[in-house]
């Protein structure tokens, strides 16, 4: 009778976590499309306003006779060795800086979605981002008065969170919404193509935009981001709701980190020393796999940490504007969409379909293959982009690349995995289950945030070397090798 008992007790939570997935996943997508949508447009402008700065700054010592009667450039001439160094190591401190501030707050912002809920994590990010979009366009306009090196200000709020933080947290909120491989596969899927949307999307529109005033992206994603704030609030949060609370209170308060944030009166310090014990401990209590995907995360985020260099890339390599090369990146994103909203989901759905009654383990193995093709295929895109001598083999380069961008839908449905991060069965819907999910994802994006980290100056050192030398491919080169190197590690990960 008690363990009938308590099977109903978790059917019934499992069907409180998943009461409106449908509108829950929606509002995680719609989230997910405008803020990525504000950064997207928020990188085309940011480089030409650096560039014309710098271009502006280098003509007027060395042949003022090219500037007009209105201070303007003819962006071509803006494309020598001298201007885009200088542009690439500043982009590179820009985008340092914000992932600095992200990855050193991701524990204690980590705290705080705890104890005052995701939607509250998701609004402080919101903050940061205004101020960077906000920040720019006042550096833009008042170039006369403004030093450029006053835009390293603008990333400095990512302590406030920035893309390790929001992504945890909404890759968290997706997972928690379903105990089903398949439909989190899909989710994952789901959410990976509104990244690509986006990337489709944005760099056209910042392209279009920006020939008919520069500042005006950066107007629209402040808009985009704004729309963001009233969507956060339709976000289901099953780490802080009154009825989840009911149900922790049942449980040994040890065993409850969500509750302890939520109780906790203390300093910060003591509930972020607490959380990083935390997060050590579940590394520790996980099987080798997990720590083999954490080893892929790292190496796959540091490889595609040269695909912020892809605008700057096209634009020196083959002397374009800023606005052709937008064009490009979103015909490029056309594959990746396409790739994640038809053929991934029609693969996961044929896959359930065939053969109802295959185990759990069965997807997992799956994921591997599929993953193992997606870093395959990383490599070979990556090798293909850096021999682009001419811009039409530019073009079937980067289509071969975002063949690739399917991985995280696949590495990212192993966490799961009775493999990678096994659970008590006798709680399959628990509030702490749901705790620990947070705590997974947490780790996860802390890891490719380092990554990511020592990803972005690494990459603008090397196309700095690269202007100088003439290798302008060496980048590329250095983010094939990172993918050898992933393969390698990923083979050691064994499913059941």
């Amino acid at each position: 009778m008690d363990t009938e008992q308590a099977h109903d007790d978790a059917s019934t939570r499992g069907m409180r976590r998943r009461a409106h997935p449908k509108r829950a996943i929606l509002a995680l997508l719609a989230l997910l499309l405008l803020v990525n949508l504000a950064a997207s447009l928020y990188q085309l402008p940011l480089n030409r306003v650096i560039e014309r700065r710098f271009c502006r700054e280098y003509y007027n010592e060395n042949d003022p006779s090219v500037i007009d009667n209105d201070g303007n450039i003819d962006e071509k001439l803006c494309k020598i060795d001298a201007v885009q160094q200088r542009l690439a190591w500043l982009m590179g401190i820009l985008e340092t800086l914000w992932i600095v501030g992200d990855f050193v707050m991701t524990i204690p912002l980590g705290f705080v979605a705890e104890k005052y809920g995701r939607r509250t994590g998701l609004w402080l990010n919101i903050t940061p981002r205004l101020f960077m979009l906000t920040w720019t366009i006042v550096i833009g306009y008042f170039e006369e008065h403004l030093p450029l090196k006053a835009l390293v200000a603008g990333p400095t709020l990512s302590i406030l969170g920035g893309d390790c933080v929001f992504n945890s947290i909404v890759y968290a909120s997706a997972a928690s919404l379903t105990d089903d491989n398949v439909i989190r596969a899909t989710y994952f899927s789901w959410t990976n193509a509104v990244s690509y949307v986006v990337t489709f999307v944005g760099p056209g529109l910042a392209g279009a935009t920006m020939t008919l005033n520069l500042l005006l992206p950066l107007w629209i994603g402040i808009c985009l981001l704004l729309l963001a704030i009233p969507i956060i609030g339709l976000i289901e949060d099953p780490t802080h709701t009154p009825r989840m609370a009911e149900d922790e209170q049942r449980r040994p308060l040890i065993s409850s980190p969500t509750l302890k944030a939520q109780t906790s009166k203390a300093s910060l310090f003591s509930p972020v020393t607490e959380r990083i014990r935390t997060l050590h401990s579940i590394i520790r209590s996980h099987p080798r796999n997990f720590a083999l995907l954490l080893a892929s995360f790292f190496l796959t985020s540091l490889a595609s940490s040269d695909t912020k260099l892809l605008a700057q890339y096209i634009s020196k390599r083959y002397h374009w504007m800023f606005a052709w090369a937008g064009y490009l990146l979103s015909a490029k994103a056309i594959v990746n969409f396409t790739l994640l909203t038809i053929v991934i989901p029609g693969i996961l759905r044929s896959r359930s379909t065939s053969n109802p009654t295959q185990s759990r383990s069965l997807p997992d193995r799956d994921n591997v293959r599929y993953a193992r093709i997606c870093l395959a295929v990383s490599v070979l895109g990556a090798l293909a982009i850096a021999s682009s001598v001419t811009v039409w083999l530019l073009i079937p380069s980067l289509l071969l690349y975002s063949l690739g961008a399917a991985l995280p839908v696949f590495t990212l449905g192993l966490l799961k995995s009775p493999s990678v991060s096994p659970k008590d069965s006798d709680e399959p819907s628990s509030p702490i289950a749901s705790g620990a999910e947070t705590h997974i994802f947490s780790i996860v994006m802390m890891v490719k945030t380092l990554g990511s980290l020592i990803g972005a100056p690494l990459m603008a050192t090397l196309w700095v070397r690269g202007i100088a030398t003439g290798a302008l491919g060496v980048p590329y080169l250095v983010s094939a090798a990172l993918y050898v190197t992933a393969i390698v590690v990923f083979a050691g990960v064994r499913v059941q």
